[in-house]
């Protein structure tokens, strides 16, 4: 998955994913942010009974349509690892369910649709190559759109509002807190001049201020990337949700059950490690990847969004 475009959707550490969640057919599994469904394809393939879900309607409305009519290993034998292993038939009922929800509310959508306990759950966070395609939501600083960045529709502050409401300091606080923007200050001073002229309304309106002030240079990593990192972590509530969110999950595994969290910066990395670490301390999980996975340089050649890929697993113990 690259960062603008319509692009094909690549689904990031896929192989380890899938082997980290290990994938029993009949048992149940959660997706809690399947976006581009990548990785639901595959737990669907090998015969997980999947709960797919993602705030963005218009991302459940195409996962829908990717898992329907997969060929499931179901009543077949396939091989894995050198062996053949046949994977006992399973009832006429869909094997999955893709439904619209926040992680941030996992437990009550898991209970609703019976799936507590799970056997894995995975958090692939930040946004699939297919939102980012959308110009309407202004996800992308390579295309011009609307400040919009929310990715659930009901949510009531834009980017835009962010950007033209908030003052100097806010800004500065959060372009260094949700995306660690070592030119937060200069930027948030500029966007404060150009609003004074007229307000900030588009994505190519605000990539021009970025790029003014930082002088033109647009190296490997564009110089509107954290800023738009940021005020997307912000519109959206991610960090609040994230943490609230993956202490649901703990409590949803049935013993042995494993949850896999992917991260692509450091704030969010930083608060899926601190909470393994003190469920630990407490005896609820094993902690898999004393250090976080990350994708070769092969995967990094084929999907440049990868690079900054961080994959943590924990095993539930009780």
């Amino acid at each position: 998955m690259t960062n603008h475009g319509r692009s094909k959707h690549i689904s990031v550490l896929l192989k380890e994913v899938i082997e980290g969640l290990r994938i029993d057919a009949g048992k149940k599994y959660i997706d809690a942010t399947v976006g581009g469904a990548g990785h639901a394809r595959e737990i669907v393939k090998k015969g997980g009974i999947l709960l797919a879900i993602d705030r963005d309607p218009e991302a459940v409305r195409r996962a829908n349509q990717k898992l329907k009519g997969i060929e499931t290993h179901l009543g077949k034998a396939y091989p894995d690892n050198d062996k053949t292993v046949v994977v006992p038939a399973q009832s006429s009922q869909p094997n999955f369910k893709c439904v619209v929800a926040n992680f941030r509310d996992l437990k009550a959508t898991a209970e609703k649709y019976g799936f507590s306990p799970s056997s894995g759950i995975l958090f692939d966070l930040g946004v699939s190559s297919d939102q980012l395609s959308q110009v309407k939501k202004g996800l992308s600083f390579m295309t011009d759109g609307p400040l919009d960045m929310r990715l659930d529709s009901t949510l009531t502050r834009t980017a835009a509002d962010i950007i033209n409401q908030s003052s100097e300091d806010e800004l500065y606080e959060i372009f260094t807190r949700f995306s660690q923007e070592e030119l937060a200050r200069p930027f948030a001073a500029a966007i404060i001049r150009a609003r004074r002229l007229k307000s900030i309304l588009t994505t190519r309106e605000l990539v021009q201020i970025i790029e003014e002030r930082s002088g033109g240079r647009i190296g490997a990593i564009h110089p509107a990337t954290k800023v738009f990192l940021a005020l997307r972590i912000a519109v959206n509530h991610e960090l609040e949700n994230l943490q609230e969110g993956i202490v649901q999950a703990i409590d949803l595994l049935e013993p042995k059950g494993r949850l896999v969290v992917i991260s692509f910066q450091e704030t969010e990395d930083r608060i899926v490690k601190r909470i393994f670490k003190k469920k630990e301390s407490e005896g609820r999980l094993t902690i898999l990847s004393k250090k976080p996975v990350r994708p070769s340089q092969t995967e990094i050649r084929q999907n440049p969004r990868a690079r900054s890929a961080r994959m943590r697993l924990v095993e539930h113990i009780s």
